[in-house]
Protein backbone atom coordinates (compact mmCIF):
# COMPACT_ATOMS: atom_id res chain seq x y z
CA UNK A 1 0.00 0.00 0.00
CA UNK A 2 2.41 2.61 -1.32
CA UNK A 3 2.08 6.14 0.05
CA UNK A 4 1.20 8.98 -2.23
CA UNK A 5 4.44 10.80 -1.80
CA UNK A 6 6.50 7.77 -2.51
CA UNK A 7 4.97 7.50 -6.46
CA UNK A 8 7.53 8.30 -9.16
CA UNK A 9 7.09 10.40 -11.21
CA UNK A 10 5.67 12.02 -8.14
CA UNK A 11 2.31 13.91 -7.67
CA UNK A 12 2.09 17.62 -6.91
CA UNK A 13 3.52 17.96 -3.52
CA UNK A 14 1.01 20.25 -2.75
CA UNK A 15 -1.94 18.46 -3.42
CA UNK A 16 -0.37 15.43 -1.91
CA UNK A 17 -0.09 17.14 1.50
CA UNK A 18 -3.54 18.61 0.85
CA UNK A 19 -4.37 14.90 0.95
CA UNK A 20 -2.72 13.96 3.62
CA UNK A 21 -4.75 16.73 6.00
CA UNK A 22 -7.46 14.70 4.75
CA UNK A 23 -6.64 11.27 5.55
CA UNK A 24 -5.58 10.28 2.56
CA UNK A 25 -2.45 9.09 2.71
CA UNK A 26 -2.47 5.53 0.12
CA UNK A 27 -3.68 4.92 -3.05
CA UNK A 28 -6.14 2.46 -1.16
CA UNK A 29 -7.92 5.62 0.81
CA UNK A 30 -7.44 7.88 -2.76
CA UNK A 31 -8.87 4.76 -5.00
CA UNK A 32 -11.55 2.18 -2.42
CA UNK A 33 -12.53 3.94 0.68
CA UNK A 34 -14.69 6.85 -1.00
CA UNK A 35 -15.64 8.39 -4.21
CA UNK A 36 -13.32 10.79 -5.68
CA UNK A 37 -15.41 13.26 -6.47
CA UNK A 38 -16.43 13.42 -2.71
CA UNK A 39 -12.61 13.49 -1.91
CA UNK A 40 -11.64 16.46 -3.92
CA UNK A 41 -15.20 18.57 -2.45
CA UNK A 42 -13.04 18.13 1.23
CA UNK A 43 -10.07 19.52 -0.73
CA UNK A 44 -9.59 23.57 0.49
CA UNK A 45 -10.50 26.01 -2.20
CA UNK A 46 -7.21 28.04 -1.73
CA UNK A 47 -5.09 24.87 -3.21
CA UNK A 48 -6.41 25.89 -7.05
CA UNK A 49 -6.23 22.67 -8.53
CA UNK A 50 -9.44 21.83 -10.92
CA UNK A 51 -11.51 19.02 -11.06
CA UNK A 52 -9.76 17.87 -14.48
CA UNK A 53 -6.34 18.32 -12.81
CA UNK A 54 -7.62 16.28 -10.10
CA UNK A 55 -8.83 13.26 -11.74
CA UNK A 56 -5.60 13.15 -13.75
CA UNK A 57 -4.09 12.57 -10.51
CA UNK A 58 -6.47 9.83 -9.56
CA UNK A 59 -5.45 8.43 -13.33
CA UNK A 60 -2.05 8.53 -12.69
CA UNK A 61 -2.22 6.97 -9.59
CA UNK A 62 -4.58 3.90 -10.63
CA UNK A 63 -1.52 3.86 -13.96
CA UNK A 64 1.14 3.11 -11.02
CA UNK A 65 -0.49 1.15 -8.41
CA UNK A 66 -1.58 -1.41 -11.01
CA UNK A 67 0.24 -4.37 -11.11
CA UNK A 68 2.55 -4.53 -14.12
CA UNK A 69 2.02 -7.16 -16.94
CA UNK A 70 3.97 -9.90 -17.23
CA UNK A 71 4.00 -13.54 -19.16
CA UNK A 72 3.21 -16.65 -17.77
CA UNK A 73 6.44 -18.67 -18.33
CA UNK A 74 8.21 -16.21 -16.53
CA UNK A 75 5.87 -16.01 -13.90
CA UNK A 76 6.49 -19.44 -13.84
CA UNK A 77 10.40 -19.42 -14.17
CA UNK A 78 10.32 -16.41 -10.97
CA UNK A 79 8.08 -18.81 -9.05
CA UNK A 80 10.48 -22.10 -9.63
CA UNK A 81 13.44 -20.23 -8.78
CA UNK A 82 11.78 -18.15 -5.51
CA UNK A 83 10.98 -22.00 -4.36
CA UNK A 84 14.49 -23.56 -5.03
CA UNK A 85 15.82 -20.01 -2.32
CA UNK A 86 13.38 -21.33 0.42
CA UNK A 87 14.85 -23.44 3.46
CA UNK A 88 11.76 -25.61 4.05
CA UNK A 89 13.47 -26.89 7.37
CA UNK A 90 14.84 -24.18 8.79
CA UNK A 91 12.40 -21.93 9.97
CA UNK A 92 11.81 -23.96 13.45
CA UNK A 93 11.98 -22.85 17.48
CA UNK A 94 13.80 -26.48 17.94
CA UNK A 95 11.37 -27.37 20.30
CA UNK A 96 9.78 -30.88 18.66
CA UNK A 97 6.93 -30.72 20.55
CA UNK A 98 6.45 -26.76 19.49
CA UNK A 99 7.28 -26.79 16.09
CA UNK A 100 5.01 -30.44 15.94
CA UNK A 101 1.70 -28.03 16.49
CA UNK A 102 2.00 -26.02 13.33
CA UNK A 103 4.18 -28.57 11.18
CA UNK A 104 7.05 -25.43 11.23
CA UNK A 105 7.06 -21.64 10.77
CA UNK A 106 7.54 -22.39 7.12
CA UNK A 107 7.01 -19.30 4.40
CA UNK A 108 4.71 -18.51 3.30
CA UNK A 109 2.72 -17.89 6.39
CA UNK A 110 1.60 -15.37 8.92
CA UNK A 111 1.32 -16.28 12.75
CA UNK A 112 -0.43 -14.47 15.17
CA UNK A 113 1.40 -15.59 19.05
CA UNK A 114 -0.39 -13.92 21.82
CA UNK A 115 -0.56 -14.25 25.70
CA UNK A 116 0.22 -12.49 29.02
CA UNK A 117 3.78 -10.52 29.70
CA UNK A 118 6.19 -13.36 30.47
CA UNK A 119 4.23 -16.34 29.03
CA UNK A 120 7.29 -16.27 26.05
CA UNK A 121 5.61 -14.97 23.60
CA UNK A 122 9.10 -12.67 22.61
CA UNK A 123 11.54 -15.68 23.44
CA UNK A 124 10.13 -17.78 20.88
CA UNK A 125 9.87 -15.71 18.36
CA UNK A 126 13.49 -14.72 19.10
CA UNK A 127 14.73 -18.13 19.00
CA UNK A 128 12.76 -18.74 15.84
CA UNK A 129 14.71 -16.25 14.02
CA UNK A 130 17.86 -16.66 15.84
CA UNK A 131 18.13 -20.10 15.04
CA UNK A 132 17.21 -19.61 11.30
CA UNK A 133 19.90 -17.04 11.27
CA UNK A 134 22.58 -18.86 12.48
CA UNK A 135 22.02 -21.99 10.28
CA UNK A 136 21.92 -19.99 7.38
CA UNK A 137 24.36 -17.40 5.50
CA UNK A 138 22.03 -15.02 3.72
CA UNK A 139 19.43 -14.75 5.16
CA UNK A 140 18.04 -11.52 7.46
CA UNK A 141 15.25 -10.78 9.06
CA UNK A 142 13.60 -7.60 9.69
CA UNK A 143 12.11 -7.00 14.11
CA UNK A 144 9.60 -4.40 14.35
CA UNK A 145 9.70 -2.75 17.87
CA UNK A 146 7.06 -1.00 19.01
CA UNK A 147 7.59 -0.62 22.24
CA UNK A 148 11.56 0.02 22.90
CA UNK A 149 12.03 -3.04 24.94
CA UNK A 150 14.53 -5.12 22.17
CA UNK A 151 17.63 -6.15 24.11
CA UNK A 152 20.60 -6.86 22.55
CA UNK A 153 22.12 -8.12 25.63
CA UNK A 154 19.27 -10.65 25.85
CA UNK A 155 20.18 -11.38 21.97
CA UNK A 156 23.27 -11.77 22.83
CA UNK A 157 22.37 -14.17 26.00
CA UNK A 158 20.04 -16.21 23.82
CA UNK A 159 22.31 -16.54 20.70
CA UNK A 160 25.08 -18.38 22.70
CA UNK A 161 23.09 -21.04 23.37
CA UNK A 162 22.10 -21.48 20.16
CA UNK A 163 24.65 -23.48 17.26
CA UNK A 164 24.75 -22.55 13.95
CA UNK A 165 27.55 -22.62 11.21
CA UNK A 166 26.79 -18.76 10.57
CA UNK A 167 26.17 -17.35 14.19
CA UNK A 168 29.02 -14.69 13.78
CA UNK A 169 27.23 -12.35 11.32
CA UNK A 170 23.73 -13.19 13.05
CA UNK A 171 23.53 -9.79 14.75
CA UNK A 172 24.80 -7.97 11.51
CA UNK A 173 21.49 -9.67 9.48
CA UNK A 174 19.30 -8.55 12.09
CA UNK A 175 17.80 -5.75 11.76
CA UNK A 176 15.81 -3.81 14.32
CA UNK A 177 13.07 -0.80 13.20
CA UNK A 178 11.36 0.96 16.19
CA UNK A 179 8.12 1.94 15.61
CA UNK A 180 5.32 4.11 17.65
CA UNK A 181 2.33 3.90 15.13
CA UNK A 182 0.81 2.24 12.16
CA UNK A 183 1.96 4.34 10.12
CA UNK A 184 5.97 4.50 10.84
CA UNK A 185 4.70 0.58 10.70
CA UNK A 186 3.52 0.79 6.78
CA UNK A 187 6.38 3.00 5.75
CA UNK A 188 9.28 0.50 7.26
CA UNK A 189 7.14 -1.93 5.04
CA UNK A 190 7.24 -0.39 2.31
CA UNK A 191 10.53 0.36 2.60
CA UNK A 192 10.85 -3.39 3.20
CA UNK A 193 8.70 -3.98 -0.63
CA UNK A 194 10.92 -1.73 -2.66
CA UNK A 195 14.26 -3.02 -1.84
CA UNK A 196 12.98 -6.61 -2.06
CA UNK A 197 11.26 -5.56 -5.12
CA UNK A 198 14.56 -3.86 -6.68
CA UNK A 199 16.42 -7.00 -5.68
CA UNK A 200 13.89 -9.38 -7.89
CA UNK A 201 14.60 -7.50 -10.86
CA UNK A 202 18.47 -7.07 -10.53
CA UNK A 203 19.27 -10.89 -9.40
CA UNK A 204 23.08 -9.62 -9.40
CA UNK A 205 22.48 -8.46 -5.96
CA UNK A 206 23.98 -10.68 -3.30
CA UNK A 207 22.95 -8.73 0.30
CA UNK A 208 21.02 -10.98 2.64
CA UNK A 209 17.46 -11.83 1.96
CA UNK A 210 14.96 -10.56 4.22
CA UNK A 211 12.87 -13.98 5.26
CA UNK A 212 11.02 -13.67 8.16
CA UNK A 213 9.78 -10.67 10.23
CA UNK A 214 8.48 -10.29 13.61
CA UNK A 215 6.44 -7.58 15.23
CA UNK A 216 6.64 -6.89 18.62
CA UNK A 217 4.08 -6.08 19.93
CA UNK A 218 1.20 -5.27 17.10
CA UNK A 219 -1.47 -4.25 20.24
CA UNK A 220 -0.35 -0.55 20.69
CA UNK A 221 0.10 0.12 17.00
CA UNK A 222 -3.61 -1.32 16.34
CA UNK A 223 -5.19 -1.07 19.20
CA UNK A 224 -5.52 2.84 20.02
CA UNK A 225 -7.13 2.78 16.67
CA UNK A 226 -10.05 0.19 17.71
CA UNK A 227 -13.62 2.00 18.27
CA UNK A 228 -17.23 0.50 19.86
CA UNK A 229 -18.62 3.35 17.49
CA UNK A 230 -16.91 3.84 14.40
CA UNK A 231 -15.42 0.73 11.84
CA UNK A 232 -12.52 3.11 10.76
CA UNK A 233 -10.03 1.44 12.94
CA UNK A 234 -10.93 -2.07 12.41
CA UNK A 235 -10.67 -1.27 8.42
CA UNK A 236 -7.08 -0.02 9.13
CA UNK A 237 -6.58 -3.50 11.10
CA UNK A 238 -8.22 -5.27 8.27
CA UNK A 239 -5.88 -3.58 5.07
CA UNK A 240 -2.76 -3.66 7.32
CA UNK A 241 -3.11 -6.98 7.73
CA UNK A 242 -4.04 -7.71 4.37
CA UNK A 243 -0.65 -5.90 3.40
CA UNK A 244 1.18 -8.51 5.80
CA UNK A 245 -0.28 -11.46 4.01
CA UNK A 246 0.84 -10.30 0.46
CA UNK A 247 4.22 -9.90 1.79
CA UNK A 248 4.02 -13.35 2.66
CA UNK A 249 2.85 -15.03 -0.24
CA UNK A 250 4.85 -12.15 -2.42
CA UNK A 251 8.11 -12.93 -1.02
CA UNK A 252 8.08 -15.82 0.72
CA UNK A 253 8.33 -14.91 3.99
CA UNK A 254 7.45 -16.04 7.50
CA UNK A 255 5.55 -13.40 9.53
CA UNK A 256 5.02 -13.51 13.26
CA UNK A 257 2.51 -11.00 14.72
CA UNK A 258 3.04 -10.73 18.68
CA UNK A 259 -0.43 -9.67 20.79
CA UNK A 260 -1.18 -8.96 24.16
CA UNK A 261 -4.30 -9.97 26.18
CA UNK A 262 -6.90 -9.28 27.69
CA UNK A 263 -9.73 -10.20 30.41
CA UNK A 264 -12.99 -12.47 29.20
CA UNK A 265 -15.47 -13.46 31.72
CA UNK A 266 -16.52 -16.26 32.72
CA UNK A 267 -13.87 -18.01 31.10
CA UNK A 268 -12.11 -17.98 27.35
CA UNK A 269 -13.73 -20.67 25.41
CA UNK A 270 -11.27 -21.58 23.08
CA UNK A 271 -8.82 -21.99 25.67
CA UNK A 272 -7.93 -26.04 26.59
CA UNK A 273 -6.80 -24.77 30.15
CA UNK A 274 -9.23 -22.60 32.04
CA UNK A 275 -8.17 -18.88 31.83
CA UNK A 276 -10.10 -15.98 32.18
CA UNK A 277 -7.72 -14.28 29.72
CA UNK A 278 -7.71 -13.95 25.91
CA UNK A 279 -5.87 -11.97 22.72
CA UNK A 280 -6.35 -8.72 22.50
CA UNK A 281 -7.79 -6.60 19.49
CA UNK A 282 -11.18 -8.22 19.35
CA UNK A 283 -12.73 -11.44 18.09
CA UNK A 284 -12.16 -10.88 14.57
CA UNK A 285 -8.04 -10.41 14.46
CA UNK A 286 -7.72 -13.76 15.10
CA UNK A 287 -9.14 -14.70 11.75
CA UNK A 288 -6.87 -12.37 9.98
CA UNK A 289 -3.54 -14.80 10.49
CA UNK A 290 -3.07 -18.08 9.59
CA UNK A 291 -2.95 -19.56 13.09
CA UNK A 292 -3.33 -18.09 16.80
CA UNK A 293 -0.78 -19.56 19.30
CA UNK A 294 -1.65 -18.58 22.72
CA UNK A 295 1.24 -19.31 25.17
CA UNK A 296 0.25 -19.46 29.11
CA UNK A 297 3.08 -19.95 32.47
CA UNK A 298 2.00 -22.72 34.60
CA UNK A 299 2.97 -24.33 37.29
CA UNK A 300 6.15 -26.15 37.27
CA UNK A 301 6.03 -29.93 38.17
CA UNK A 302 8.33 -30.77 41.33
CA UNK A 303 11.50 -32.36 40.02
CA UNK A 304 14.92 -33.22 41.38
CA UNK A 305 16.79 -32.03 38.84
CA UNK A 306 18.33 -29.01 40.20
CA UNK A 307 18.41 -27.00 36.71
CA UNK A 308 14.75 -27.25 37.10
CA UNK A 309 14.57 -24.54 39.90
CA UNK A 310 15.83 -22.16 37.42
CA UNK A 311 13.36 -22.35 34.55
CA UNK A 312 9.76 -22.16 34.25
CA UNK A 313 7.23 -24.06 32.46
CA UNK A 314 4.78 -23.09 29.91
CA UNK A 315 2.16 -23.99 27.21
CA UNK A 316 1.60 -23.60 23.97
CA UNK A 317 -2.43 -23.67 22.50
CA UNK A 318 -3.22 -23.83 18.83
CA UNK A 319 -6.93 -21.83 19.46
CA UNK A 320 -7.26 -21.55 15.38
CA UNK A 321 -5.48 -22.83 12.32
CA UNK A 322 -5.68 -22.60 8.95
CA UNK A 323 -2.56 -24.72 8.67
CA UNK A 324 -2.57 -27.59 11.27
CA UNK A 325 -5.42 -28.96 13.86
CA UNK A 326 -7.14 -26.76 16.37
CA UNK A 327 -7.33 -27.07 19.73
CA UNK A 328 -3.77 -28.78 20.03
CA UNK A 329 -1.21 -27.81 22.85
CA UNK A 330 2.18 -28.86 24.15
CA UNK A 331 4.64 -28.00 26.99
CA UNK A 332 7.76 -26.44 26.77
CA UNK A 333 10.24 -25.45 29.54
CA UNK A 334 12.42 -21.16 29.86
CA UNK A 335 15.86 -21.64 30.99
CA UNK A 336 18.11 -18.34 30.66
CA UNK A 337 15.64 -17.18 27.62
CA UNK A 338 16.47 -20.13 25.76
CA UNK A 339 12.91 -22.51 25.19
CA UNK A 340 13.34 -26.40 25.59
CA UNK A 341 11.49 -29.67 25.65
CA UNK A 342 9.75 -30.05 28.72
CA UNK A 343 9.75 -33.45 28.72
Amino acid sequence: MPRLQQFSPPLPIELVNALNDIGVKTDTDLLLFDDPSNIFRRLPPELGVSLLDFRRAVESVVELAAAPSTYGDKLLEKEERRNEDIFVDDMLVGVPELDALLGGFNPPIVIEVSGDKGSGKTALALQLVLRHLARTSDSSVLWIDSSGEFSPERVSLVLAQIPGEYSATVLERLQVSLVFDIEAAHEVLETLRQVMSMRGAESHLESPVTRCIVIDTITPLLGPLLSATSSQGHAIMTTFMRQLHAFADSFSLTIIVINSSTNILPRNPEAVFETTRKPALGPSFTFMTDATLWLSRRDADNSSNEADYESTLHVAEVFRSRISRSKTWARFKIRNGLLFSAS
